[in-house]
């Protein structure tokens, strides 16, 4: 490729904005043409986040003063909050010379089927194009959807899991960090049904920034410090997410029980899974599958019996480890999966699609290695 991805990111001011920032700058083919951030709007990047400055960035914009029209976008990064990156990519993005149309020329679900098309792909990193059924979406975020055809052309953005389907997308939903821990553990085991659907249960822990960068009193250093607690207790937006993609990966029905807790440190993501072994099946055959399915893969490691992951192994990298325990308990195992949330939890996996998406090598400016210690 001699001609470089004209990237928009919008949203940039967040943490994972700022991530999809820092690892594109060193990307060969990636040219960053656009930021905006609404509250931080007019000012340059460095005056939000000095490690990005001296890079020759254009400074941040507000969405609204933005002039589509010359910018001949090939991408854009959604890393904005629910409820608006569908508004986002509905409307308010309006020059139709770029895959884009206008909310006031829709009419009918071909104009949706219609909206991303082109030389534009589009790549969101919020919750709005994650759940397939519509009516699940009202019950967990509060509100209708607002671009149903949308929602039904976007592919999951699990990287490992669809591949194919992402090469050929227009509309990618990246998953949340934790379904993706979740996934990419289970729906292999699943899949092959070595593990009962009933009785998973997942544990899981992450750093401050999977809670984002507004400003809310429980994420005040004096509140997180020397503590943990648990949030979202049997009603975590991510639990349908999970729920969803394991149900496909069955054929059938899951529920499962997810608890996550915010943890003292910066970045990072630590989940304990709970499991029944089916009938003649050991944690030995977990682990073997576990790693016959991964083992080309070049971000997900399933390590050998006895060695344990820890937050610190991943830290900074789109890498993921994973490794199963036989557990006391008869019949039962344990799985523990690490990631960083910011980078193969968010914004790392994003870009991973990208490449996918315009034929690159998936680990274009992702090769670098876990920050130690």
């Amino acid at each position: 490729m001699t001609q470089k991805i004209r990237t928009a990111i919008l949203g940039a001011s967040g943490y994972t904005g700022a991530e999809l920032i820092r690892l594109l700058m060193r990307h060969p083919h990636v040219d960053i043409v656009l930021i905006t951030a609404d509250r931080k709007a007019g000012q340059p990047i460095e005056n939000v986040f000095p490690h990005l400055g001296g890079e020759g960035l254009p400074d941040l914009m507000a969405i609204d003063d933005v002039e589509w029209a010359g910018l001949e976008l090939d991408v854009v990064f959604c890393a904005l909050p629910h409820a608006t990156s569908q508004r986002i990519i509905k409307g308010i993005l309006h020059d139709t010379g770029h895959g884009f149309i206008d909310e006031m020329v829709i009419e009918t679900p071909e104009d949706y089927a219609n909206a991303i098309q082109g030389s534009v792909k589009v790549i969101d990193l919020s919750a709005d194009f994650r759940l397939r059924d519509a009516d699940t979406y009202a019950q967990w975020y509060g509100g209708e959807h607002d671009a149903l055809a949308l929602q039904k052309e976007a592919v999951y953005g699990l990287t490992e899991h669809y591949r194919e389907d992402i090469k050929k997308a227009r509309l990618v939903a990246c998953p949340g960090c934790y379904p993706t821990a979740a996934l990419l553990a289970l729906i292999p085991l699943l899949k092959q049904k070595v593990i009962q659907k009933d009785g998973i249960v997942i544990d899981a822990k992450s750093g401050v920034s999977g809670a984002g960068r507004s400003l809310k009193e429980g994420n005040l250093f004096a509140e997180v410090s020397e503590a943990m607690h648990p949030y979202g207790i049997a009603a975590h937006r991510h639990t349908p997410e999970i729920e969803q993609e394991l149900s496909l990966a069955l054929g059938e029905d899951v529920l499962l029980t997810f608890t996550p807790h915010l943890v003292p440190m910066n970045r990072g993501e630590l989940e304990t899974i709970y499991v029944s072994l089916e009938d003649g099946k050991s944690a030995s055959d977990l682990r073997e599958l576990l790693q016959k399915q991964y083992r080309s893969e070049p971000f997900v490691t399933v390590l050998d019996e006895g060695a344990t992951p820890a937050t610190r192994h991943v830290r900074g990298s789109n890498n993921t480890h994973i490794a199963v325990f036989e557990d006391r308990v008869p019949g039962r195992a344990i799985i523990v999966v690490v990631i960083d949330n910011l980078v193969k939890g968010s914004s790392g996996q994003a870009i991973q699609n990208m490449n996918l998406m315009f034929g690159l090598d998936e680990t274009l400016s992702l090769e670098q290695m876990a920050l130690f210690p």
